[in-house]
């Protein structure tokens, strides 16, 4: 027995006397693992860890996150009922379903709830969902359109053959024409239009159903019941010989809705296109290195194989499978698709290495650290995604118009088709198909992520990765762009240029004791005294504490030490700063001190970008108010400023210092864009209206983020800029134009103005015409 429910039912036919039902039977019952539906059988393989560590990712203590892919998505109201839904169920912290590119992202808590039982609930609404694979969607995009355009190939001949006997029936009414012609013609276009309408149409009538099946009034809803009510009007018309006939309308509104929807179908996927190709650029197999008894052999691996501490031979031509640093080789490696930047760069032995990159010269040796959905492309394309899932005030806006404007849109086209029934019965039929035909939310719905999909596509291929949807919107508005120095405006890689010893103690010792306060620090200072202590002496420290914006403290036998700016030095010792030689001139100074006395002045510089001035110059034409706020001193600062043609510039400021300033800038009504990098850079980055950082930012300044540098070359900022104010009038002319046309179409159509087939053309151009506008974002510099 497979279960305790069929030994019962066994046990009650054996004590019924019916046991001969088990010599008769010509097959086995079916046991419950057999009467489990596919789809369920199939969902619960999600569940296995195994499977979801290709696309599950940690979200936090018990908390999943994961994205998926949505077919049968038509319109927003498909997006909103899918949002409740999933929402609704116990342990789901999250749902966000972007409607440019059907995918949805999930967030739940896996004590409470289990990813099958997520996906079964979609599938009980009638959607199908699957986690996201570039080649599964690819798939599912060319199953769909496949399909749509038999569909549209179907309509299309045999509404050329209704158009035909339309014609004659028209210009039989002006001309005259013999009844049993004009019942013959009827009948044939009857017969050309049922197959139109069960296979071509079919769409739109599972899209109803399900729809209404849920409760809820989608897009299909209206034209399922215009071409309903034309069609059933028409064969009335033709069984009883009164009336006109409308199997013109019932095909080509068929025709016109399905050439929108793939026409939307490909200008969806084009603008989802950055996304697609970052999707694609790790590649499937990978050649892993494996030591034997006769020495080292490859191997070709299927990616999800890979693991840290593998190592993997990059051929000329072939992508970087993972993340890592190189172990032996020398070659030049694009990262264009990832960064932007076009010039391959340089990558030696020690290199790090980034999954997506291509290899071009020399084969390349890579030890793996990061596999899968640990990579930074894995990182850089979940931002994205973040970015197109979010919704703006506006976008929020306009779908709440949209779901309550189809059930405006019944009511009154059930007022209108009464009133014209009562007033003129000849003309009730064709005014209230127009009505249900001719208008669009979905066009309300498509203005603003179309748009956004497009930009942050187009941001991306300059370097400027979009993490926060609403950073679009403050960029186009920003007033005031705020700077930090180093890292920033210069590379951010300080070289030691000059040691004063202030003590007793030699440079090779003072250099080593810095470097043992600095062993922790994130801050190109530090690093570039780590660097400078390197094949020295070596001192260990203990108790390390990091005083952002000041310096570091740490013991080291049994003395505190200090290294900081000469502020920090002076309200931690006993010693002032009178002891300090002059101004050491352009360039950054850290001074080393323990309780008593100081010890040591490291005088560094660094290198300013070569695009910062004209950066800079580009900023000020456009009306932006550019201001340096740095922690360095004011020498440093002010030579910076002068090279770049900042005006406005604040040194030896501390990040409460820097939190000020953009408090009350913003208090002054400036919308504030800050472009920074460093661990001290985190509280004023979150304070601002829109946070930049470099690609090589502290990870606490990326949390802290809204958009990402990741060519580090700050010409993409004003390019984004630029884009982000065409976005915005971009949205703004969706928006005005749905809502212009649906306000126009409506009344016109209800007073009898829009013939019907005019219903059609109008309703599939509207979304249409909004999805293009949103494309030319697409093709901006």
């Amino acid at each position: 027995m497979c279960c305790y429910g069929c030994q019962a039912v066994a046990q009650a036919i054996v004590d019924s006397g019916n046991e001969g039902f088990y010599r008769h039977r010509t097959g086995t019952s079916p046991t419950g693992q057999a009467l489990l539906p596919d789809f369920i059988r199939q969902s619960q393989v999600y569940d296995h860890p195994e499977i979801q560590k290709t696309f599950v990712r940690s979200a936090g203590e018990h908390q999943r996150e994961a994205a998926l892919i949505l077919e049968g998505i038509v319109c927003a109201a498909c997006v909103w009922l899918n949002e409740r839904h999933v929402a609704q169920l116990p342990g789901v912290l999250d749902v966000q379903v972007n409607y440019a590119t059907h995918r949805a992202r999930i967030r739940w808590d896996d004590t409470r709830i289990q990813l099958s039982d997520i996906l079964q609930a979609i599938h009980q609404i009638g959607y199908s969902a699957h986690p996201y694979d570039p080649q599964l969607q690819q798939q599912a995009f060319e199953r769909e359109r496949r399909n749509q355009l038999r569909r549209i190939g179907i309509a299309g001949v045999l509404g050329m053959q209704v158009m035909v006997l339309s014609v004659a029936l028209y210009i039989g009414d002006w001309s005259g024409m013999e009844a049993g012609f004009r019942s013959f013609f009827r009948w044939i276009g009857l017969l050309l239009t049922t197959p139109v309408l069960l296979y071509s149409g079919a769409p739109f009538f599972r899209g109803a159903w399900r729809d209404l099946r849920n409760r809820s009034v989608g897009m299909d809803v209206p034209v399922a019941l215009g071409i309903l009510v034309a069609f059933s009007g028409s064969v009335h018309a033709s069984w009883t010989g009164q009336g006109e006939v409308y199997y013109d309308s019932v095909v080509m509104f068929i025709f016109f809705l399905l050439s929108s929807r793939y026409f939307e179908l490909m200008a969806r996927k084009r603008g989802a296109e950055a996304l697609e190709q970052l999707s694609q650029a790790m590649p499937a197999m990978a050649t892993r290195i494996i030591s034997t008894a006769a020495g080292e052999q490859q191997e070709i691996v299927p990616l999800t194989e890979l693991q840290a501490g593998d190592t993997v031979l990059i051929k000329p031509g072939e992508s970087v499978p993972a993340d890592g640093t190189i172990s032996n080789g020398e070659s030049s490696v694009s990262e264009a698709l990832l960064t932007g930047e076009s010039t391959p760069l340089r990558k030696h032995q020690g290199a790090r290495l980034i999954g997506g990159s291509i290899n071009i010269e020399s084969p390349l040796y890579l030890r793996v650290e990061q596999v899968g959905l640990e990579t930074v492309l894995a990182e850089i394309l979940r931002l994205l995604e973040q970015a197109q899932n979010e919704k703006p005030a506006i976008t929020l806006l306009a779908d709440r118009v949209a779901s309550w404007f189809v059930a405006i849109v019944l009511v009154i086209a059930a007022v209108a088709g009464y009133y014209w029934w009562q007033q003129a019965p000849d003309s009730w039929l064709p005014i209230l198909v127009s009505i249900l035909v001719v208008t669009c939310p979905c066009a309300l719905s498509l203005a603003t992520p179309t748009a956004i999909s497009a930009a942050t596509g187009t941001l991306l291929g300059h370097g400027l990765l979009t993490v926060r949807s609403h950073s679009l919107e403050t960029l186009a508005r920003c007033t005031h762009v705020i700077f930090d120095k180093t890292g920033t405006l210069t590379f951010g890689t300080p070289a030691v240029s000059r040691v004063q010893c202030l003590s007793h103690l030699d440079e090779r010792t003072v250099l080593a004791i810095a470097a043992a306060l600095e062993q922790q620090s994130e801050h190109p200072v530090g690093k570039a005294i780590i660097t400078a202590a390197s094949g020295g002496k070596t001192v260990m420290a203990s108790d390390i504490r990091n005083h952002p914006g000041a310096g570091i403290s740490a013991h080291i036998d049994d003395a505190r030490w200090f290294i900081g700016n000469a502020d920090f030095i002076a309200t931690q010792t006993q010693a002032g700063n009178d002891a300090l030689p002059g101004d050491p001139g352009y360039g950054s100074e850290v001074i080393l001190a323990d309780a008593r006395q100081l010890h040591a002045r490291f005088l560094l510089r660094d290198t300013r970008r070569p695009e910062a001035a004209a950066v800079i110059r580009t900023l000020q034409r456009s009306g932006k108010q550019v201001l340096l706020l740095s922690g360095d001193s004011a020498s440093a600062a002010q030579q910076l400023a002068a090279e770049t043609g900042i005006e406005d510039v604040r040194a030896g400021m501390s990040p409460a210092d820097k939190l000020q300033q953009v408090q009350a800038l913003q208090q002054q009504g400036a919308v504030v864009a800050m472009v920074g990098d460093g661990i001290n850079d985190a509280p004023v980055l979150a304070a601002a209206n829109v946070s930049i950082v470099m690609r090589d930012a502290a990870h606490i300044s990326q949390a802290s983020a809204d958009m990402v540098l990741l060519s580090n070359n700050l010409e993409a900022l004003p390019r984004g800029m630029r884009l982000a104010g065409k976005t915005l009038r971009i949205i703004r002319q969706n928006l005005s134009w749905a809502a212009g046309y649906n306000l126009l179409a409506l009344p016109a159509a209800a007073l009898g103005f829009v013939a019907p087939w005019m219903a059609a053309i109008g309703m599939s151009s509207s979304s249409l015409l909004v999805v293009l506008n949103a494309l030319r974002l697409t093709r901006s510099k």
